[in-house]
């Protein structure tokens, strides 16, 4: 062993003996940019939608407009995300995208009309993907494959507590401030947008080398040969399969996560502040499905990891899709919760360990393409299908037999091939 692989080992066991390696402090910062990028400029507008709709008068349909307005922009982003990764790295580049989300979100809270949402929402999601990608590849620069799938799994707990913040302070402040309270709204959370930018730009790190650090985790014993970063034999095929699952987990899960607030208050009665309850459960729920689940396919392997997790899902729409009593539609939204966000965290491992770390931004890309599309068809099948029947049983039970397929078939992955530094 020469010596500076000697002083590598010796500075990641100090580091792991005597404090906390800063990989964990990467991934809390990560959690707060998923809670800002991802949780706050999308997940909060299921709420704020009732009263924006009303301030703004306008229909449901261009409401729907300036929700898949975000997602084309999120899509356009994720395009073009590796390229800027590659050129900026991730630090920049997750900069960027948070002062693009704290503008435009500021923006929407000033908005009028239906032309300036939509522009200033579609500007959000680019934020939001120039954030969330290279958050992402982050994991795969500062963890080894033992570890990945925890530090994933912490990490996406920021969309759930995002959820919760959400489903608790938006009915207070239309209780607050009325008319004006989602104009409140959208001005809070640019505000929380903008110290999440101030704490990224102060302590994110592009990799472990930055300041002196291994990747944390156990080391696989490797060769020179495994050490030369390369493509290897049917990796086009293991990117496509995994950007297939991801699709099946875009189009369900938005699906559900778009019309449940909408399904329990329509079809079974609740009032809108116990539907707010329910989707702050979701929320809650939600914060250990990423760990849970990231964590345990660190143990099991990720493709069994996948396909658990797309069983309780499936578990969760099947009851939904067949109209059960009230207190099942609890079963529901726990199920749901549970595991909601547990398929990006294992995507997020997995990308590292079957394609490389030198590849894992284009990597993760890629397939966050297939899960944009799929978050943009479904809510639109579902809406057509609520359309035609009044209700959304028959998208709950078509959510429910794609993730069941999603299960089988992330059965049928490959083991990950030992790719060296790439693990």
């Amino acid at each position: 062993m020469n010596n500076s692989a000697e002083k590598g080992m010796v500075t990641q066991n100090h580091q792991t003996q005597s404090s906390l390696h800063y990989g964990w402090i990467i991934v809390g910062v990560g959690f707060l940019t998923i809670f800002a990028c991802v949780g706050l400029a999308r997940y909060a507008y299921t709420m704020l939608i009732p009263s924006m709709q009303s301030g703004l008068n306008l229909t449901y349909d261009k409401m729907g407009f300036i929700g898949t307005a975000n997602f084309c922009g999120y899509l356009l982003s994720v395009i073009l995300a590796p390229r800027l990764i590659r050129r900026f790295k991730p630090r920049l580049v997750i900069f960027g995208g948070l002062v693009i989300i704290s503008l435009s979100l500021f923006g929407m809270s000033a908005s009028y009309g239906f032309t300036m949402p939509l522009v200033l929402y579609f500007m959000v999601g680019i934020g939001s993907g120039f954030a969330n990608i290279p958050t992402f590849v982050l994991i795969s620069y500062w963890f080894r494959s033992d570890q990945r799938g925890k530090a994933a799994g912490i990490l996406v707990g920021g969309m759930g507590a995002a959820i919760v913040l959400a489903g608790v302070l938006v009915p207070f402040l239309n209780q607050r401030f009325g008319a004006d309270g989602w104009r409140v709204g959208w001005q809070l959370l640019s505000l929380f947008c903008v110290l999440v930018t101030v704490i990224a730009a102060w302590l994110v790190r592009n990799q472990p080398s930055d300041i002196g650090l291994e990747p944390f985790g156990q080391a696989p014993v490797i060769s020179c040969e495994q050490m030369i970063p390369r493509e290897h034999k049917g990796d086009g095929a293991i990117l496509l399969r995994l950007g297939l699952l991801y699709m099946a987990f875009g189009s369900t899960f938005m699906v559900y996560g778009t019309f449940i607030v909408t399904t329990l208050v329509r079809e079974y009665g609740f009032s809108e502040a116990r539907a707010g309850m329910y989707w702050s459960w979701i929320g809650i729920f939600s914060l250990f499905s990423g760990v849970i689940f990231g964590t345990l396919s660190d143990r099991i392997g990720r493709k069994y990891g996948l396909s658990l997790a797309f069983a309780v899902q499936g578990s969760a729409y099947l009851l939904a899709g067949i109209k059960p009593e009230s207190q099942w539609m609890m079963i529901s939204v726990f199920l749901f919760g549970s595991a909601v966000f547990s398929i990006p965290a294992i995507m997020a491992a997995s990308v590292g360990e079957y394609l490389g770390v030198h590849r894992a931004a284009s990597a993760f890309s890629t397939i966050t393409i297939f899960f944009a599309a799929g978050q943009t068809v479904g809510p639109t099948i579902a809406g057509i299908i609520g359309k035609a029947t009044g209700s959304f049983t028959g998208a709950y039970l078509l959510a429910a037999l794609l993730i069941g397929s999603a299960m089988v078939f992330a059965l049928f992955l490959p083991r990950p091939a030992t790719h060296g530094v790439e693990l």
